[in-house]
């Protein structure tokens, strides 16, 4: 399964909170991402020649697996933010420096 129709229509249906939680969970979704790979890409580059679309890539995307001490949301509404772009150029530093295991 790679979408979420079943999750949403079982939403819009009213479904009991046991019924949310029984609901299998797909193994990717679409999802727009930056990647690892090129924090470098702009090397050299002024703040202001560096274009976010360039690294800003959309896909299917596995669904990770969650922690015992995490959960899954359901996000109603997203947008790209100052700070979205500011994650697409790499500065002031790279996100990906904040990950665990960087």
């Amino acid at each position: 399964m790679s979408d979420f129709s079943e999750i949403v229509k079982a939403i819009e249906g009213g479904a009991t909170p046991d019924e949310l939680a029984g609901l299998r969970i797909p193994d990717t979704f679409r999802a727009a991402y930056l990647h690892e790979d090129d924090m470098k890409r702009f090397e050299g580059m002024e703040s202001d020649d560096k274009d976010p679309r360039v690294t800003y890539r959309v896909g299917q995307i596995e669904t990770p697996q969650l922690a015992p001490d995490e959960v899954l949301i359901a996000n109603m509404a997203s947008s790209i933010n100052y700070n979205a772009i500011w994650s697409a150029i790499f500065e002031p530093i790279p996100s990906f420096l904040f990950l665990w295991g960087a």
